[in-house]
């Protein structure tokens, strides 16, 4: 996921954690556990197609949260399980790739047209991090750039580093890592206002825009002697 994710919207994506200082003292960040157990090299990692959702929700009428996602989006990120601060992550989502359930007729086409996600115009929407904060021993906070309508806002994602290992021969021959990525943006921030709540009425469909993003990321090839599953 270019995640310059939504996701996704990656979008997605996402934590690793290495032992804290010693001096830090008893309220340190706990370390990862056991670096062994992850046991991924760091290198440059993008996304399993085959193993990655994003999708999102919105509140609909005060009744219901509206469930949809898309289904083509890709992410590349750097991950270094000793350096978790260095992590970064792009990612890109078709926006054409919008999948909604059992659809009025017309209303797929309403959402991709000029009056929500004019998808002629803007085609992709992009997230690039800035900044990747360690909030415990396999999670993190990912702060970056959406880009949705043209317009650029910040997001904040909290990351959860779910596994990972080098591969195996020769059925799995990279390395390969998961991670599940939540957040909250606002759609008054890319100018789309339509129907949104007021002083005066709770409005159709609420500000706030609920996003999940869980994927796996293969990356460097597998060392020929690994040829066992972990």
């Amino acid at each position: 996921m270019k995640f310059n994710a939504l996701a996704i919207l990656s979008t997605i994506l996402l934590a690793a954690c290495s032992d804290a200082p010693e001096s830090a003292g008893a309220n340190a960040t706990p370390p990862i556990e056991a670096a062994a157990e992850i046991n991924a090299p760091a290198g440059e990692y993008r996304t399993d197609p085959a193993h990655a959702t994003l999708v999102f929700r919105i509140l609909h009428m005060g009744l219901s949260h509206y469930t949809a996602g898309f289904s083509d989006f890709s992410a590349t990120l750097y991950f270094d399980p000793a350096a978790p601060e260095t992590m970064n992550v792009s990612a890109v989502i078709n926006v054409r790739s919008l999948t909604i359930p059992n659809p009025p007729e017309g209303f797929h086409d309403t959402l991709l047209g000029p009056d929500w996600l004019k998808a002629a115009d803007y085609p992709n929407i992009t997230f690039t991090s800035t900044r990747v904060t360690r909030t415990g021993a396999r999670t993190a906070n990912v702060e970056g750039e959406l880009t949705l309508l043209g317009v650029t806002a910040p997001v904040t994602m909290e990351a959860e580093f779910v596994g990972g290992y080098p591969g195996f021969h020769p059925h799995d021959p990279q390395a390969r890592i998961g991670f599940s990525a939540h957040g909250i943006l606002h759609r008054a921030d890319f100018g789309m206002t339509q129907y949104l709540p007021t002083n005066e009425s709770p409005g159709a469909l609420s500000n706030e825009i609920e996003f999940r993003i869980d994927a796996e990321f293969l990356g460097p090839p597998t060392p020929p002697e690994i040829t066992e599953a972990p």
